[in-house]
């Protein structure tokens, strides 16, 4: 009987460490949800992701053909997103994931095409952090390349 109870014990344990586990699914889920409310243009949506200060950068090539790297608040992002005319349709097809965990951290990359209104518009990547905060795992660092060139 105690061996019974021993075991029961061990299999409840390695059972509730599971549930913790954040997994690929998980990081994935995430960023879908992000992107289910960007296409939406539902903030609310991408905010139950965000944390409460996330970093957002774009690098690129400035008009004068030099690498150039901007900042932007997440604050703007979603003010453009709320804002956005109901005749335009934006679109991010991600075209792939790589999920790297490491305890309350994780890195999601994701290449993208990026369409309006049905028309190509650019390409490149974006690169997710996350991280585990007393509510959940939360995006807390984005940043995004963008280019026209070489997009296939």
């Amino acid at each position: 009987m105690t061996r019974v109870i021993f075991l029961l014990s061990i299999l409840f344990a390695l059972n509730s460490l599971a549930q913790e586990q954040f997994s690929e699914e998980n990081a994935k889920a995430l960023i879908d949800t992000f992107f289910e409310g960007f296409h939406a243009g539902d903030t609310l949506q991408m905010k139950s992701v965000l944390a409460e200060n996330v970093s957002l950068l774009t690098a690129h090539t400035n008009s004068d053909g030099k690498p150039s790297l901007s900042d932007g608040t997440i604050d703007d992002l979603l003010k453009a997103i709320a804002n956005r005319p109901s005749d335009q349709k934006w679109e991010e097809k991600l075209l792939d994931y790589s999920v790297q965990i490491d305890g309350n951290l994780a890195h999601v990359w994701t290449p993208y095409e990026f369409w309006l209104n049905g028309n190509f518009s650019h390409c490149g990547s974006n690169a997710f952090t996350l991280a585990k905060l007393p509510d959940g795992w939360k995006i807390i660092h984005l940043i995004d390349s963008r280019r026209r060139e070489d997009c296939k």
